[in-house]
């Protein structure tokens, strides 16, 4: 049995890897301007616009499936 000063630690523990903002959250708010900027930007260059954009958009796909995987991992535990 953890005695009141062993448990006080742990928590401690927890809330110090708990600092700073959660930046795999904040990852969509650089997605959300990038896309358009892709589009308009290499409007004179379609083939390398489409695959550009095809790129980021996978990506973040790949990026959001992680993240939910992750909560559901959570969850499960």
């Amino acid at each position: 049995m953890a005695t009141p000063f062993e448990s006080s630690n742990q928590e401690t523990a927890v809330r110090r890897q708990k600092r700073g903002p959660p930046y795999k959250f904040l990852l969509p708010l650089v997605y959300a301007p990038v896309l358009p900027l892709i589009r308009l930007s290499l409007r004179h260059k379609p083939v390398l616009r489409d695959r550009l954009f095809a790129a980021v958009l996978v990506g973040a796909f790949v990026h959001g499936s992680y993240l939910v995987s992750d909560l559901y991992d959570a969850e499960s535990k």
